[in-house]
């Protein structure tokens, strides 16, 4: 066999060579590979690209539940939420997908001042929000990027009654080296940014102008955001855009890039498929549409390809689809969310990114996801004790990371309960967060019933 010498991040020959050399596989073959998962071990390209290809139903069972297996031993039965905030649709690029390319008429336009932010957040905080992603469009009002970091600030500043944002994640467009620096020192949690397309033809197609358009400038965001000492990261592949075997391949190659030249992966993954925008037909119609079947697929994968890493979900998807994929993975998602900047003061559908596929409410979210035995959670514990980056790294890995996550998750929750649920929820959660302390060992429910009883004297933000 010819061998391939890589070039770069993405190496487009290896990842079809692996795919055609995996289309001979075997039952013995896939269930060796879920044992290695199951273990912790994490997948290389090969045995992710053999699972790409596993049609048989018995055996694609064996999978969902081996990555089931895997978020239990890593995460447990939590699910962290969040919101996202947009503060502006703003865009100079022509992405041909997105409701926010710059040549789309359709969208009216709008940055919010630093007053209709701190309205925003307060509405988020009355709902009992903790963690926010700050969300916008690629280009700035006047001031620049110093509107990015006057955002955070207030975001961190617009507290309400016990309410209060403790992390602000941000999604924004990719930075240069002293930008980076510029915003780790705002004190922000995880910064996020998808490649979008790994698929380089595919990526100039969808690509028309704007500074998004240099794909390795946005490939090396998260070279530079570490380097300039962010060590939280997140990733991700907007699905649709091409063929989701090439894609999750392909992100795994940026994954191991990064923990070769890092020694850290990404924090989170985000898996979003491509959803109806206003003004792209594109958006519609998917040139590479994923299935729901393949769409749990691509989850399960990446949970035994690296177990070490937070599966984020967004109200893309329905409600259905969020519960299904829950065990198979994912170990966040975004809840009562507006994806256009003011959306949670008032509903503006024709400034939105993109259609949403779960509308509930935060509330509603959080029952339904105490119903299925999920324990919510609003935890932002590890952020503020520096358990990030390698630290966190070698925390969950292991599978360690929960015996931390666990009492923490039970903690916030039940604030969440005393200070926003509505009754209905409040007996959901009581009756969750009691099965959740029978589940624990002596010492770690101790630990909890210490941090509860805190909560019932009135004090609030109690974490270990």
């Amino acid at each position: 066999m010819v061998e391939i010498k890589r070039k770069g991040i993405i190496e487009e020959d290896q990842i079809y060579e692996t795919l055609k050399r995996a289309r001979s596989h075997d039952s013995s073959m896939v269930r060796d590979i879920l044992a290695k998962g199951r273990a912790l071990e994490g997948l290389d390209e090969q045995d992710i690209a053999v699972l790409t290809g596993v049609s048989d139903p018995n055996l694609l069972a064996e999978m969902f539940d081996a990555a089931r297996n895997v978020k239990d031993l890593v995460y447990g039965n939590r699910l962290v939420l969040f919101a996202p905030l947009y503060i502006s649709n703003l865009c100079g690029n022509e992405c041909v997908y997105c409701a926010f390319r710059v040549r789309n008429t359709d969208v009216k336009r709008r940055a919010l001042d630093q007053e209709e932010i701190a309205d925003e957040v307060r509405h988020l905080v009355s709902q009992g929000h903790k963690r926010i992603l700050l969300v916008a469009g690629e280009a700035y009002p006047r001031e620049g990027f110093s509107y990015i970091l006057r955002s955070i600030d207030t975001i961190y500043d617009s507290a309400r009654g016990h309410g209060e944002i403790r992390r602000a994640n941000v999604n924004i467009a990719p930075l240069t080296s002293g930008e980076f620096k510029l915003l780790r020192e705002a004190r922000i949690g995880t910064y996020q940014l998808f490649q979008e397309t790994y698929h380089q033809e595919t990526y100039r197609q969808v690509h028309v102008s704007g500074r998004k358009m240099d794909f390795d400038w946005r490939i090396s965001a998260m070279d530079r955001a570490v380097e300039a000492g962010i060590d939280d990261v997140g990733i991700g592949v907007l699905f649709g855009l091409f063929d989701w075997r090439f894609e999750i391949l392909a992100l795994l190659q940026h994954i191991r890039h990064l923990e070769r030249k890092h020694g850290i992966g990404p924090h989170t993954i985000s898996v979003p498929r491509l959803e109806p925008a206003v003004g792209s037909d594109i958006a519609s119609q998917p040139p590479h549409p994923v299935s729901d079947l393949d769409f749990r697929r691509i989850v399960a994968i990446l949970r035994l390809a690296v177990p070490y890493t937070g599966i984020i979900m967004s109200t893309r998807e329905s409600a259905d689809m969020r519960r299904e994929t829950f065990a198979l993975g994912v170990s966040q998602i975004s809840a009562g969310s507006r994806t256009n900047p003011g959306g949670y003061g008032a509903e503006r559908p024709d400034e939105a990114q993109f259609s949403l596929g779960d509308h509930r409410s935060l509330d509603d979210v959080v029952r339904d996801v105490a119903s299925l035995g999920y324990v919510p959670s609003f935890c932002t514990a590890c952020y503020r004790l520096g358990r990030t980056g390698g630290d966190f790294m070698d925390l969950a890995k292991p599978g360690l990371i929960k015996t931390h996550c666990q009492p923490n998750a039970v903690a916030t929750f039940q604030e969440f309960l005393l200070d926003y649920g509505s009754p209905r929820t409040r007996e959901v959660g009581r009756e969750t967060i009691a099965r959740a302390m029978e589940e624990m060992d002596g010492g770690t429910r101790r630990k909890t019933e210490r941090m509860l009883g805190r909560l019932r004297e009135g004090r609030r933000d109690v974490y270990c």
